[in-house]
């Protein structure tokens, strides 16, 4: 590799040719661009929201002020995470706008035909979808009947939301105060209004005619058709061309690239760690719990849909209604993972860097209480905010926000402030070696994708409970797609490639190469491709035209790494073959080969069938949404972070004391386990419930009485026996791994290690290309290591 001088120090240049470099920066200037755009369309185009909402002599229905109080409302008690708005939400209750546009449909039909109208079919659809918004005075108009229509369905949440029971699924009683049921009404009312009224100067309405609703026409428009067809052909182009260059560049880029030399693979026990690297022990620990509860919890969320009457005889809603329920359980599920990528980050940063600063282990213990008063502050917050504590209303300790980002306010800005110490802590470890690299290379790589951790999950702090609902959604998913679905999909690109060059299977060159390949394909339909879930948000038609185009080519990196696993694995096992010493990482690997599996299942092939937006139109907030949500986010982050939590723990566990069985055991109990929720329930579900929104009405679908027929009743509760191998199978035994990480960690620690290396090649000429430094720093760790005065003798293998 090339190096050359700066003063007296050797620095390595640039590992691959700019092209790549030229490449990443076109698809980012590109995408980031036309996502500004539209982000100024977002705020100079979404559905209006009025002033005032008057009735036909001028009397005033409701307010602005009013509805976005109905929407902090909806919010704090957690109805987001019960039901939905505009189609994003839980899946348990209604969909709010489609309720409230059901409801109101037929209610003016009464009133006309009260007043002597024979057939009012035609006259409502003319009534709902007339706009009669003044821009100049922001008033929008309502009719005599759309004014008595809120007047009864105000009466009708205050008998569902005053119910002194859980039949619901929600606490008894859980909103009474007239004043709250009008402003929640107001929000409700504005959605549905925006999604039958005519946009102005078009034939659909703000919502491009979302939800299906015959009653006041709203049927697919002809860009929800014709934006399908073309993401249809934008895939089929991807595949093609894809393959069409893997054919004629394979020899060039992939695992197979270029053979390596053969390896000893260093053993456990024989790998010093150092004092942050021991304490990522309790990071896992931590992990382990919050996963343990995430999935307890999401058994619970899947009973209330088996049986929503009692929790094998105990009425479940008084203590942890639905609504609490689920936010806790999305929560976990971010979090969980999240700390272990920070876990993780920080176990690699000293083998980036071949030394530890002074004291880091206290950053890294400091780091992890950061994160525990989080997840307790956000337990506890949306805890109070769902139970409707007086005291804690308005509070921003206590006050639950968006989904995905329910954590409340101040909660929030901790765990950014969190994940910046954490990129902190990484360049303290690494800056050394940053001296010595060029900007572009894997150490600077594995910043930049650290980084963008922070800076993109900031971006939700935009999304206040009092921002406009169509601007907070488009700040909300950039969390929710670009940080996860991009950001976090790079970071894991990163991390995985080093790893591999650190075990000696890929060279970094190589490695490099794969991580600007990834980032082009991913990006190029990642980033714009995060309009897809603004179809029906209340944006202006572009959103989705474009939205639908380029999520459609987010299926092909998923397809490119799907091809490459086979060869991966086949060079895998070429090199075990070749090597003097076991490989060690057997099952931190195989989660690895399993979150290339689900990556294509669960965020492709799943994803893409929910994406195109004449299917995205019926089953929005149905189970085929909660069936790629699952098969994504444990499939592929959640099989990470175990992989990952493997992978260091198999170094920080004496090598006697190691369990292999077990983490064989949760590999395939969290696979199985996994599998058999998606095939035996979220996917016939989902497919169920999008043929009776086709063929009955979206409302339809979406009420508790279809949710608890008989047939689905049925499907719910064969879940159960994948949730009990998911729980008692995968998750316990991963979290008594991480127990012995705490309880037997070794000992012996030092802040100097062999940078990059966890093998010691048998051909020692060919080690030259890998880190120009890695054969000579593998002696000298030999013999001039430095070890803390209270080390121990660590176990063999």
């Amino acid at each position: 590799m090339a190096e050359r001088s700066t003063g007296s120090a050797t620095k390595t240049e640039l590992a691959i040719s700019k092209g790549w470099v030229q490449g990443v920066a076109l698809v980012f200037v590109f995408g980031f661009l036309v996502m500004g755009l539209l982000a100024a369309r977002t705020y100079s185009d979404s559905m209006p929201l009025p002033q005032r909402v008057v009735g036909p002599t001028g009397e005033t229905v409701f307010t602005e002020q009013e509805i976005t109080s109905g929407q902090q409302i909806f919010l704090r008690r957690g109805l987001q995470q019960y039901g939905s708005v505009v189609g994003h939400g839980g899946y348990l209750g209604p969909d709010y706008t489609a309720e409230y546009l059901r409801l109101s449909a037929d209610r003016v039909a009464d009133a006309l035909r009260d007043r002597g109208v024979p057939d009012p079919t035609t006259a409502v659809v003319e009534m709902m979808r007339t706009n009669r918004y003044d821009e100049a005075t922001g008033t929008l108009q309502f009719t005599a009947e759309q004014v008595e229509a809120f007047e009864a369905i105000r009466d009708h949440y205050a008998d569902v939301f005053g119910t002194d029971s859980t039949e619901y699924g929600l606490i008894p009683r859980v909103i009474t105060d007239p004043q709250e049921i009008h402003d929640l009404t107001a929000f409700f009312s504005w959605t549905a209004w925006a999604s039958a009224a005519q946009r102005e100067g078009h034939a659909y309405s703000y919502t491009n005619n979302w939800p299906p609703e015959q009653r006041v026409n709203n049927t697919p428009t002809a860009d929800i058709l014709v934006w399908s067809a073309m993401s249809l052909v934008a895939l089929l182009a991807g595949l093609g061309a894809l393959f069409a260059l893997y054919g004629r560049w394979s020899r060039r880029i992939g695992w197979h690239a270029a053979e390596t030399p053969s390896l000893a693979f260093r053993q456990p026990g024989e790998v010093a760690i150092t004092p942050s690297q021991k304490a990522t022990a309790w990071f896992f620990l931590v992990v382990a719990v919050l996963f343990l509860g995430q999935a307890v919890l999401g058994g619970a969320i899947e009973h209330y849909r088996a049986d929503l009457s009692s929790f094998f005889g105990l009425d479940l809603a008084r203590i942890l209604p639905f609504n609490l329920a689920r936010t806790w359980h999305v929560q976990l599920s971010l979090l969980w993972t999240a700390a272990a990528f920070l876990a993780a980050g920080i176990f690699l940063a000293p083998i980036i860097s071949g030394r530890e600063p002074r004291r880091q282990s206290w950053l890294a213990y400091g780091l992890l209480g950061a994160l525990f008063v989080v997840v307790a502050g956000t337990l506890t917050g949306t805890a109070l905010s769902t139970f409707g504590v007086e005291w804690a209303k308005g509070s921003i300790f206590f006050d639950q926000q968006w989904e995905y980002l329910d954590l409340p306010r101040f909660w929030q800005i901790l765990l950014v402030v969190g994940l910046f110490l954490w990129i902190a802590i990484i360049f303290r470890s690494i800056r050394s070696r940053l001296r010595t690299e060029s900007k572009l290379n894997m150490p600077w790589l594995f910043l930049y994708a650290g980084l963008a951790i922070p800076a993109f999950y900031a971006v939700g702090m935009l999304a206040t409970t009092q921002t406009h609902l169509t601007v907070a959604e488009f700040w909300r998913f950039w969390v929710v797609h670009l940080w996860v679905e991009d950001f976090l999909e790079l970071f894991t690109t990163v991390m995985v490639a080093y790893i591999f060059v650190m075990l000696g299977v890929v060279r970094r060159k190589i490695a490099i190469q794969l991580i600007f390949l990834d980032v082009i394909l991913y990006s190029a339909g990642g980033v714009i491709g995060t309009m897809h879930h603004l179809y029906f948000s209340g944006t202006p038609v572009e959103h989705m035209a474009l939205g639908a185009f380029f999520s459609a080519m987010e299926v092909i990196p998923l397809t490119f790494l799907t091809v490459e696993a086979w060869t991966f694995l086949q060079l895998g096992s070429r090199q075990q073959s070749r090597s003097r010493a076991p490989f060690p990482h057997r099952w931190a690997v195989m989660f690895l080969v399993a979150v290339g599996f689900w990556n294509f299942l669960g965020a492709g092939v799943f994803g893409f069938l929910i994406n195109l937006p004449v299917v995205s139109y019926y089953q929005i907030g149905t189970a085929l949404t909660a069936n790629h949500a699952h098969g994504a986010m444990m499939g592929v982050y959640g099989m990470l972070a175990v992989g990952l939590a493997l992978f260091a723990l198999r170094y920080i566990i004496p090598a006697q004391r190691w369990p292999d069985k077990l983490a064989k055991v949760s590999f395939w109990s969290l696979n199985i386990g996994l599998a058999w929720m998606v095939f035996a329930t979220l996917l016939p579900l989902g497919v169920l419930q999008l043929w009776h929104s086709v063929n009955d009405g979206y409302y339809e679908a979406r009420t508790l009485g279809y949710l608890t027929q008989t047939g689905n009743a049925v499907l719910e509760w064969l879940r159960l026996p994948g949730d009990f191998l998911f729980i008692l199978g995968g998750v316990l035994p991963f979290l008594w791994i991480a127990w012995l990480g705490v309880r037997y960690g070794i000992r012996a620690t030092t802040h100097t290690l062999p940078p990059e290396t966890l093998f010691v090649e048998e051909h020692a000429e060919a080690a030259e290309d890998r880190t120009g430094l890695a054969v000579a720093a593998t002696s000298r760790y030999a013999s001039d290591r430095r070890v803390t005065p209270d080390a121990e003798p660590r176990g063999g293998p």
